[in-house]
């Protein structure tokens, strides 16, 4: 059983899809962030970084040992799920690493500079204009790479569903923030319907 720790955010939300595709037994423990629990003792000592998600492995493959794993940071956690489940990373070595350079794009990149805008354009006391039009400018910049590689595939790793695109659908999945419009993205907005009506990412979605 994996106890996920998690909230109903994007990065959240890569977990508990990830969780649900692969079929691995799982309980969700909500940490509300809007009321500072990240920061409790106890979950500090599963995540120092006192930022959700996190996961606690109490059944961990062979190789970990017999004691309970735990994990922090979403996309280790997709690889440390993709690897305990054989499921959605590649075992070619160049889809495996087309999956894992995209999995970094989205955690370099599309992730923080959408998290960025989110801050600014909605959430922060006072509204920036300097700020909001730089990160807005970039997380276009950004949809349009997104688009371009899905012009010529069909997933971020190719031909396969993977990591990586669980890591960037719960932030697309914001698109209406972001002051996207599809149109203007086919490719991206197709991969995104794509995934959006699979019953495991809907699932994924719900939790907590």
């Amino acid at each position: 059983m994996i106890d996920l720790y998690t909230w109903g955010t994007p990065n959240g939300r890569k977990i508990s899809v990830m969780l649900e595709e692969t079929g691995l037994k799982y309980q969700a423990f909500p940490i509300n962030i809007s009321k500072d629990e990240q920061f409790a003792p106890d979950f500090l000592k599963i995540n120092p970084n006192n930022k959700i998600p996190a996961i606690v492995d109490h059944e961990p493959p062979a190789a970990y040992g017999t004691e309970p794993v735990s994990v922090f940071e979403s996309g280790a956690i997709l690889i440390y799920l993709a690897e305990k489940s054989g499921k959605f990373l590649p075992a070619d070595a160049k889809a495996r690493m087309q999956a894992l350079q995209w999995l970094m794009w989205q955690m370099g990149g599309f992730g923080p500079m959408l998290g960025q805008l989110h801050h600014f354009s909605r959430f922060a006391r006072e509204k920036v204009p300097y700020a909001i039009d730089r990160f807005a400018t970039e997380t276009a910049r950004l949809y349009k790479v997104l688009d371009g590689h899905l012009a010529k595939n069909e997933y971020l790793a190719g031909k396969e569903l993977s990591i990586a695109d669980f890591a960037t659908l719960p932030w697309a999945a914001r698109w209406e923030w972001h002051g996207i419009d599809w149109a203007t993205y086919p490719n991206a907005k197709r991969w995104y319907d794509a995934l959006m009506a699979r019953p495991g990412v809907q699932r994924g979605f719900e939790v907590p």
